[in-house]
């Protein structure tokens, strides 16, 4: 079922504790129109007036093992690093996103990567995990959509699988200002083909010791 809060949220922390008790109950969190404004609306206005250039095309595996493979993704990506005021909010924002779940839940959260992301029209994301049980660090994912005015039959839509079940349990369509968590080790997901230009933000919450998520 997808479980998805309707009301805009502009209390930090009202959106905080509903992330962080969909988590301890379900292992996820859909909560639409979530970010604050402001700050959405800079962060979609610097990734759709940036220059196609600044996208590179992104790949798959870490380190020595990173590849490109269009045949599981093709969307192009740019990290974010704290260049613009924007980047820099978003940043601040995910601190205390960070600092908020490690005191509620007690997940040993210590960093953050964050990456804008690009899917032009026919581009996807196939099936995959971020994380997988004892083998990485990334123990939260989490995704922010950019979209103004996303229409159902533009497609783009994320589909999170239970791990145990293998069939897809939520279908998420990314509208503007929409927010996705979920354990990184127990969602695997893809992201449906596009009709549109479709942008967003991908972040990992990440910790040092991959056990702290029994």
């Amino acid at each position: 079922m997808n479980k998805v809060a309707h009301s805009p949220c502009d209390n930090n922390a009202a959106l905080f504790d509903a992330i962080a008790r969909d988590i301890a109950d379900s292992g996820y969190s859909i909560q639409a129109k979530a970010l604050p404004q402001p700050l959405l609306d800079k962060l979609s206005d610097q990734v759709q007036a940036m220059p196609a250039s600044d996208f590179k095309q992104a790949g798959i595996g870490r380190n020595s093992e990173h590849q490109l493979n269009q045949v599981i993704r093709s969307d192009d990506i740019v990290w974010i690093n704290g260049a613009t005021a924007a980047e820099r909010a978003w940043l601040d924002w995910l601190e205390s996103l960070k600092v908020f779940l490690n005191r509620r839940l007690f997940l040993g959260l210590s960093s953050t990567e964050s990456h804008f992301a690009h899917y032009g029209p026919g581009d996807f994301y196939k099936k995959h995990s971020d994380a997988f049980k004892g083998q990485a660090n990334r123990v939260l994912s989490m995704v922010v959509y950019l979209n103004r005015d996303w229409l159902a039959n533009n497609g783009g839509e994320l589909l999170l699988y239970r791990e145990e079940e293998g069939q897809a349990a939520m279908k998420v369509t990314p509208s503007f200002g929409t927010i996705v968590v979920f354990l990184s080790e127990d969602f695997p997901h893809e992201v449906r083909p596009t009709q549109r230009d479709r942008f967003s933000i991908a972040t990992w919450f990440r910790c040092n010791n991959s056990s702290a998520i029994q």
